[in-house]
């Protein structure tokens, strides 16, 4: 009993503890309530930092908790953000929650409180809510300055395709602001009265440097930068290798670039040892293989940045993984024309490793043969079938025989085989032009290509070979590169052979023959249309016998010397295409097509011409009018050079215009030309008529007409038409008259011309002059037959006075002056030539001729004076209109009578100026009053005259003589 008791009261202790523990749990349990509450701001990265206690003296084990949070902006009933966080809590333990907010903090004021409620299973429901803790602002704009304008978030760091908040603030309520992204306007929506947010969503990649956001208003701009990182991409190609066994290098393909300044990390992890290594670079990664022997690798590769990480994994066996090291020392030998051998070494893996060698052979950049040889230290081979003077690359690689894993990097090096004799004749052709019945060839041949030349070609040897004298031959070397030369031949047939030589000799022998005498070359030209792809032609031989055809053209023919083409085609082508980068559109190309016969001689077969593309003429014919009359004109022109032809003509227009608008004419039809101007147009379907007569015209009508050739693709230009007004109906009569009468005035001017002076002579004779006078060649002197030319200058005399002087009378000199009654002599004769006035009284002036040889008295004096003349004194029956006949006569026969009187020496002719005024009295009386002298006109280098007759006698019974002499007083000049 007392042993129950016992072990009853130890029973009873222990089941009260655990009756105490079960009263407790399933008391309802008291709120807890959060305490010291603190929110903390950051800045960079837009977080609201909440840090708590809860403590509640009734409750000292762990349990779990929920904690309701809520967040207000501006103002505390403007509840933005609720959310429920759960942990577990321990008494007194300090809490930690982040809150990030689109809005960037310091745009707004927050407000943060919280409540708690247990939410253990151990704790029977209901379960309440505390009670809400006060409310905790955080407030970032407390550090911020007085200026007027704020933008934020400060260099704000996302990623692509996420959304970003961007905010200003602006102290002055009046201030117009304007934001830009990337300078282009946007807009906002207002969160308060001085804080406007700008939402992008999906923003994308711009630059390294970041996106621009900005605002401007009356001061300064203020923005921030927006730096956008690229997504992270996942390592690609992810593999690991060894070439020594000893390191183990991991490659991979990072992707694109997240495009910011900080790069992302990369670590290299392996599960089976645990290691792991932070990798230095962007794509490769290295690795120690390790002394005991794990053949074995799991790697992991971790690629993180700020906003992400990715990782990729990979298991592989380090043998399996090998890529060998590249060989080295390849070195071709023994290269000859046709063969060569390549040696190469590469690196040991190990003593029973073998290798496995690709070599392959590269000519002009593709590959031509490939061998593959088994080797373990040193590999050679030997490349046949090689072409001379050929150029090649050799190239080795090598893999892992046992495991093939990957090949080893390329090793090259470059050979030329040896030069060979050239392997094909070169293609020569001719060119055969008579110059005064010898032939003269020039000669042309296309260099052999480097497939067929074998080396480098030095010279070319034309053998020319006389087939009428066989042992005549003829050998020319022409130095490459030269491709022609011309050899003058005689009216014989020869062959002509050319070679090609290089340095180990000569190429087969091309063969030419040539005929001594002109070919056919009456060979109608046919036409033929272009293509895109050339000059499509065929041909119909000549001879079942022809060993080939050659079709010649130049492929620019408008310029010369023309280029010369040929192509050499085989005796069953009986059609080609001819193509060339030269062909042009609007060209006109012509072809000749030879058949080669059995002797290799070319016989001309046809020609054709051609147009890759017809163009419409370019300029129109030069157009000349004739046969103009009042109905109609007549237009003419000529050919058109072919070398200047755009395409084929196929006839012309006719334009004719008319200023009245009348209807066309017969055969003409009405168009508008570009200007929308009406014009008739007659068509001309003959390219050979060159002649057009338009008819049906109007009289005194204005015309304008153009004449246009046109092809195929159209005319030539309608910009240059001519102008033509028709005459009257009557204009061709007055023509007909006109141009006789014409004809008629200019023949009688032109024999005026020529007998110019004859006219003169007898309509308008000059003053006669003394040395032709008629009168002076009836004098025969005697002592002094030197006949002297007078000038005259300004004198025209009216009377010529002859004196006769009877033998034995003195003549009278200047100085020795006598009265009338002393001397004497003949009366003297007057010939009146000018009407002088009547009764005329007065001095007037005088003219003097002065001659010394003619008055030697006067000329030693030097002066002369006037005369008296009487105007009863016969004149010698002659009036003032007296003929020039009637005057000769009369001189004659007065001079030869009283020649007859007067001894040799002592005659003389006085001309007696008309302006010499007669004195008061008759003729020969002497002037009582005589007048001062008057100026006088000198008439010098007068004829000389015996002195004899310078100073006539005066007779008893007559008056003084004209030949008074003027008083030393009476100068003139």
């Amino acid at each position: 009993m007392a042993l129950f008791a016992v072990l009853q009261t130890t029973f009873l202790l222990a089941l009260l503890p655990l009756r105490t523990y079960q009263s407790e749990v399933l008391s309802e349990p008291l709120p807890l309530t959060p305490e010291s509450l603190n929110v903390s701001i950051n800045s960079t990265k837009q977080c609201l930092h909440l840090q708590w206690t809860v403590h509640n003296p009734d409750y000292h084990q762990e349990f779990k908790m929920v904690f309701q949070i809520q967040i207000s902006r501006f103002k505390a009933s403007n509840v933005i953000w609720l959310e429920n966080y759960s942990t577990t809590v321990k008494q007194k333990q300090v809490l930690h929650w982040s809150w990030e907010s689109e809005l960037p903090l310091e745009c707004a004021i927050h407000f943060v409180r919280m409540r708690t409620m247990v939410d253990d299973s151990r704790i029977p429901a209901p379960r309440l809510w505390s009670n809400w803790s006060s409310w905790e602002k955080a407030d970032a704009q407390n550090s911020l300055g007085d200026h007027p304008l704020y933008v934020f978030p400060k260099d704000k760091l996302v990623e692509e395709g996420s959304n970003v908040t961007v905010c200003y603030i602006s102290r002055n309520h009046q201030d117009n602001i304007s934001c830009y992204l990337e300078d282009v306007l946007i807009y906002g929506r207002q969160l308060d009265q001085n804080v406007w947010a700008f939402e992008f969503k999906n923003v994308s990649f711009i630059r390294k440097t970041g996106t621009n956001f900005y605002c401007k208003g009356q001061g300064d701009p203020e923005g921030v930068v927006l730096l956008v990182s690229k997504v992270l991409e996942e390592p690609k190609d992810f593999s690991c290798e060894t070439q020594d066994l000893k390191t183990l290098t991991c490659t991979w393909d990072p992707g694109n670039d997240t495009g910011l300044i900080k790069l992302p990390s990369y670590t290299l992890f392996e599960s089976f040892s645990g290691k792991k290594t932070l990798c230095k670079h962007r794509n490769r990664c290295d690795w120690q293989v390790t002394q005991d022997s794990q053949e074995m690798y799991n790697f992991t590769l971790v690629a993180e940045n700020y906003f992400r990480k990715r990782s990729v994994s990979i298991l592989f066996n380090l043998i399996h993984g090998v890529h060998p090291m590249a060989p080295y020392s390849l070195f071709p030998k023994s290269v000859s024309a046709t063969n060569a051998t390549v040696t190469w070494k590469v690196y040991s893996i190990g003593s029973s490793s073998a290798l496995l060698c690709q070599l392959q052979l590269l000519g002009e950049g593709k590959v031509i043969q490939q061998h593959n040889i088994s080797i373990r230290v040193n590999g050679e081979y030997l490349l046949s079938e090689l072409k001379p003077d050929t150029e090649y690359m050799a190239c080795v690689r090598c893999a892992y025989a046992d495991h093939f894993w990957k090949w080893s990097e390329l090793i090259s090096q470059n050979f030329t085989t040896a030069e060979a004799a050239p392997s094909e004749a070169p293609d020569v052709w001719r060119d055969v032009t008579f110059v005064s019945g010898h032939p003269t060839v020039t000669l042309f041949w296309k260099p052999l290509s480097k497939v067929h030349a074998n080396g480098k070609i030095l010279f070319y040897n034309v053998v020319v070979e006389n087939l009428d004298e066989p042992s005549s031959l003829k050998v020319l070397s022409v130095p490459a590169p030269a491709n022609s030369t011309k050899v003058t031949l005689n009216q014989s047939s020869y062959q002509i052979y050319v070679t090609a030589h290089n340095s180990v000799g000569p190429s087969p022998a091309s063969t030419v023959a040539i005929s001594g005498h002109p070919g056919n070359e009456n060979v109608e030209e046919g036409r033929m249309n272009g293509t895109e792809d050339g000059f499509p032609m065929s041909w119909k031989p000549q001879s079942r016998n022809a060993t080939g055809y050659v079709v010649e053209w130049c492929d620019s023919p408008q310029h010369l010397p023309c280029v010369l083409r040929w192509k050499n085609l085989g005796p069953t082508n009986t059609d080609t295409v001819i193509s060339s980068g030269a062909f042009r559109p609007g060209v006109r190309y012509n072809f000749r097509i030879y058949e080669i016969s059995t002797k290799r001689m070319a016989h001309l077969l046809e020609k054709k011409a051609g147009y890759l593309k017809e163009l419409a003429p370019s300029y129109n014919p030069k157009v000349n009018m004739s046969n103009l009359t009042s109905h109609s004109f007549t237009l003419s022109w000529k050919d058109y050079p072919t070398e200047s032809q755009t395409g084929f003509i196929q006839g012309y227009y006719v334009y004719l215009k008319s200023k009245t608008g009348e209807k066309c004419h017969r055969g003409f039809e009405k168009t508008f030309l570009t200007d929308n101007s009406v014009c008739c147009k007659y068509t001309i379907d003959n390219p050979d008529q060159k002649t057009f007569v338009v008819k049906d015209l109007q009289p005194e009508s204005a015309y304008e007409f153009l004449v246009t050739s046109y092809t195929s693709a159209g005319e030539g230009p309608l910009d240059d038409f001519r102008k033509v007004t028709t005459p009257d109906e009557y204009s061709h009569i007055l023509i007909h008259i006109i141009l006789p009468m014409v004809f008629f005035v200019f023949v009688i001017m032109i024999i005026c011309y020529l007998k110019s002076q004859w006219l003169k002579d007898k309509c308008y004779p000059d003053i006669p002059d003394p040395y032709k006078s008629s009168v002076l060649s009836l004098i025969k002197f005697k002592e002094n037959p030197h006949i002297t030319i007078m000038n005259v200058n300004d004198c025209v005399p009216d009377a010529i006075e002859v004196v006769n002087k009877p033998e034995g009378s003195k003549i009278q000199f200047i100085g020795t002056r006598k009265s009338p009654t002393e001397t004497k002599g003949t009366k003297p004769a007057y010939l009146d030539l000018l009407p002088t006035e009547k009764n005329y009284s007065g001095p007037g002036p005088c003219i003097c001729f002065e001659n010394f040889t003619y008055n030697q008295a006067a000329s030693d004096l030097g002066y002369c004076g006037h005369f008296p003349v009487t105007p009863q004194a016969p004149h010698c029956q002659l009036g003032p209109l007296t003929s020039p006949e009637n005057l000769l006569k009369t001189l004659e026969q007065n001079y030869m009578n009283s020649l007859g009187e007067i001894p040799a020496g002592e005659a003389n002719l006085n001309y007696v100026s008309q302006l010499a005024s007669p004195m008061s009295g008759d003729r020969e009386s002497p002037p009582t009053n005589p007048p001062e002298p008057a100026l006088c006109s000198e008439y010098k280098m007068q004829m000389a005259i015996p002195l004899g007759l310078a100073s006539p006698a005066r007779s008893e019974n007559s008056s003084l003589s004209s030949t008074a002499l003027l008083d030393p007083r009476e100068h003139c000049h």
